[in-house]
């Protein structure tokens, strides 16, 4: 064993007994907590559940906001709860919480430290991970410990709610049973604050509203702008090396109209192959045709109406989940496919292939990855031009960048009106004579040239049905300075061509007789995707006053053939 390794695990066993002695500390203390109605909040009736208030003491003395939703009778019952940096304190929010209490349980939503009545400064989800404090685990030995409980825990959330389940999974409190997670992730960097290389401040720079103290969350920022590339720092934010840590059974919900899917996708992976005795062979996953966030499980999407076997009963379905690993409940839950997903088709179109559930053992399923090659003049094709240099540019101006007014990911929407710009770029096949499935991760493999030092590359795939409607599946950037990995930054030669290769995301989707498959390229796409400034210099939070203007070429002939693979189903 490396001897600094050897160190660190000492370390490590010497900073859990303390942890725990806190820990054993707080519970005592917070035995004698007034729990107290929040009377800040407009009252609301839920009958036969009780909502009340609690300020939980975690191993440093912070306090943390609790709300909590109690069923009528005597108990003791199992507890589930939910971990948030947003309010909690919507009407829907505390009607969903009370309606999941009806069913036999004790349901606790908790603030983040350092958002809104949660004491502490706010550092984001570094609190509840694997340093010196882990809030998450703090929450779930204190749930376990009060006399109304049972001492069997389940967690459940989606988004951010889901990342903070992975990072409490990792931290193993010894009363975790089991999780319920909605559209989740496993890294910050790459998930969140970083996608595909690019910067989101202005989406992170919102987050001062739900702080205590707006100061913490500016300091935050600076923090991370401190560390441009995927270091130690960030690391420690990244549940991904820790997937034999993970030791509970896990449904996981993920969606296909998500930038996050991969996320989901990854964490059933990792968790069901790679993860602790009681959670590999335990894990079950769904992917449906939805947005992101655990209320978007319906049928409507964007423009689209899917059938109404796309419909999924979230809240109905986790009852049941935690029935079963929490009360001991054989109501065949356990027996379902291990993972189903929707393969999405033609919507409104008599007779479309697709539009169905798939169950399998594991995922992805088999497919063969092949290649369609962007051509000079827009066409996407299985085999490259053979004319020597054939090249398509377009012009990337962070001062005037091209428009996708979107906030959420802009999926299951009429893509055109970002097409049709003018330095956007679209490479489309023929009138498909027979469905086409893919079904897997796609894959772009560019070969990119540039008069800037670094630029952005934007790939979006579409299914063109015959009216002309440009409906968006997936979409996802790729930060050129990144190319070489993310722990790493390489800035280009002006002029010379490289190869910048990466996933563009996963997709189910049968694309119809008649219909045509399109790829678009751009660099630009404000305000969802935040723009290159394109100098080379160090990132910085607001956007530089020398920000430069570059000609961007694809190229593609061999041996620079632009192209992506796709998981093509025969």
């Amino acid at each position: 064993m490396d001897l600094k390794a050897g160190c660190r695990d000492s370390n490590r066993i010497a900073m859990k007994r303390v942890f725990s002695s806190l820990l054993s500390f707080f519970l005592i203390l917070l035995f004698t907590t007034e729990v107290s109605r929040a009377a800040e909040d407009v009252p609301l009736d839920f009958g036969d559940v009780r909502e009340d208030h609690v300020m939980v003491p975690m191993r440093d003395g912070v306090r943390l906001s609790v709300y909590l939703y109690t069923p009528e009778g005597k108990g003791p019952w199992p507890v589930i709860f939910e971990q948030r940096y947003a309010s909690l304190r919507s009407k829907g929010t505390r009607e969903s919480a009370a309606n999941l209490a009806r069913g036999g349980y004790v349901v606790a939503l908790v603030n983040y430290r350092g958002t809104h009545l949660s004491e502490g400064k706010w550092i984001g989800y570094r609190a509840m991970q694997f340093g010196e404090l882990r809030d998450g685990y703090d929450i779930c030995e204190w749930l376990a410990a009060q006399p109304w409980s049972t001492g069997k825990v389940g967690s459940f959330g989606s988004s951010q709610g889901g990342y903070a389940q992975n990072y409490l999974a990792v931290t193993q409190p010894p009363h975790l049973v089991c999780q319920y997670m909605v559209d989740t992730g496993l890294s910050l960097f790459h998930e969140g604050y970083r996608i595909g290389g690019a910067t989101k401040p202005e989406r992170f720079k919102s987050l001062a509203e739900v702080c205590r103290d707006p100061k913490d969350n500016e300091e935050l920022l600076d923090e991370w702008f401190r560390h441009p590339t995927y270091d130690d720092y960030w690391a420690a934010e990244d549940c991904t090396p820790h997937f034999a840590k993970m030791d509970v059974p896990c449904f996981t919900i993920g969606s296909w109209y998500d930038f996050m899917n991969q996320g989901s996708i990854a964490s059933f992976i990792g968790r069901e192959h790679e993860g602790g005795a009681r959670s590999r062979g335990k894990q079950w996953l769904l992917i449906g045709p939805w947005l992101h966030g655990r209320s978007n499980k319906g049928t409507q999407n964007g423009e689209l109406e899917y059938p109404a076997n796309a419909a999924w009963e979230t809240d109905a379905h986790m009852l049941r989940w935690f029935d079963h690993w929490l009360k001991g409940i054989e109501n065949g839950v356990t027996g379902d496919p291990k993972v189903r997903w929707y393969v999405m088709g033609a919507v409104g179109e008599a007779g479309a292939p697709g539009n169905e559930w798939r169950e399998a053992a594991d995922f992805p399923p088999p497919a063969e990855m092949t290649p369609l090659f962007l051509q000079e003049g827009g066409g996407l094709k299985p085999e490259p031009t053979a004319n020597a240099g054939s090249s398509t540019s377009y012009v990337s101006d962070p001062r005037n960048p091209m428009q996708i007014p979107a906030g959420g990911f802009p999926g299951a929407k009429d893509a055109r009106a970002f097409e049709e710009q003018a330095e956007v770029r679209t490479f489309t096949t023929d009138p498909l004579s027979e469905p086409v499935e893919w079904t897997g991760r796609v894959q772009a493999e560019l070969y990119l040239s540039s008069t800037a030092r670094d630029t952005d590359v934007i790939v979006r795939v579409s299914d063109v049905y015959p009216d002309g409607r440009s409906i968006l599946i997936i979409d996802y950037p790729q930060r050129v300075r990144y190319r070489e990995g993310f722990d790493r930054e390489v800035l280009m030669e002006p002029g010379k061509i490289y190869p910048v290769k990466f996933p563009v995301g996963w997709i189910s989707q049968v694309f119809a007789k008649g219909h045509r498959i399109r790829v678009t390229v751009a660099s630009t796409g404000a305000p969802y995707y935040e723009p290159n400034p394109q100098n080379g210099k160090p990132l910085t939070r607001e956007f530089p006053e020398d920000a430069i203007t570059a000609t961007n070429t694809i190229h593609h002939s061999d041996p620079h053939a632009s192209r992506i693979l796709v998981p093509q189903v025969r």
